[in-house]
């Protein structure tokens, strides 16, 4: 799925345009995001690509749905 990352002051956030879904990147694999999973506010747990550290953001990207609590 389409997930665009973006930068806020409060952290990372993950917005998914297909379920106008925003919410906060609350935990992260690894402490660039990319290459591993970001679990998000609501339970979502998202598989990002590997990209550089230094990606310039906001971006939209392919991410896997690894799973949810709900």
């Amino acid at each position: 799925m389409k997930v665009m990352i973006r930068k806020t002051p409060q952290g990372f956030s993950a917005y998914v345009p297909k379920k106008d879904l925003e919410e906060a990147i609350v935990e992260s694999e690894k402490p660039a995001l990319w290459g591993g999973w970001v679990k998000l506010r609501n339970g979502w747990t998202l598989a990002l690509p590997e990209l550089a550290a230094e990606t310039r953001l906001p971006i939209t990207v392919e991410a896997k749905k690894l799973g949810d609590a709900a």
